[in-house]
C-alpha cells in the first residue's frame, strides 16, 4: 500500500499516462476501502479520550470524503487526485501502524 502510495508522491516521479493514472487511482481507492475498517476497528478499541483515537478517526472520515469525489477532466486534473488519495492512503497507514503498537 505505502508503495502505491509513494508512486506519485516522490520528488522524482516520472508522471504516468493517462491509463496509468486510471489504474494508479484504482489501486489507491482500493487500498483505502480496505484499510479504512480496519483503522476503524483498531481506533474503536482504543479509549474514548484517546487523542490518537480521534485523529484516526478524523482522518477515515477525510479519506470517507476523498473516496466520494472525483478526478476533473485532464491528465493533471486526474494526478492531483490521485495524489491526494496517495496522502490519504499514507496517512490511513500511519495511524493503523500507531494504533496497532
Amino acid at each position: 500500500m505505502r508503495e502505491t502510495a509513494a508512486r506519485l508522491l516522490r520528488d522524482d516521479v516520472e508522471l504516468p499516462t493517462f491509463e496509468e493514472m486510471e489504474t494508479l487511482t484504482l489501486q489507491l481507492r482500493g487500498h483505502m476501502m480496505l484499510l479504512i475498517p480496519e483503522v476503524e476497528t483498531t481506533a474503536e478499541q482504543q479509549p474514548r479520550d484517546d487523542i490518537p483515537r480521534y485523529c484516526a478517526l478524523a482522518c477515515i472520515g477525510e479519506a470517507r470524503a476523498k473516496l466520494g469525489l472525483t478526478a476533473g477532466f485532464g491528465l493533471p486534473a486526474g494526478i492531483a487526485h490521485a495524489k491526494r488519495l496517495s496522502r490519504s492512503l499514507n496517512a490511513l497507514c500511519d495511524h493503523y501502524e500507531n494504533l496497532s503498537r
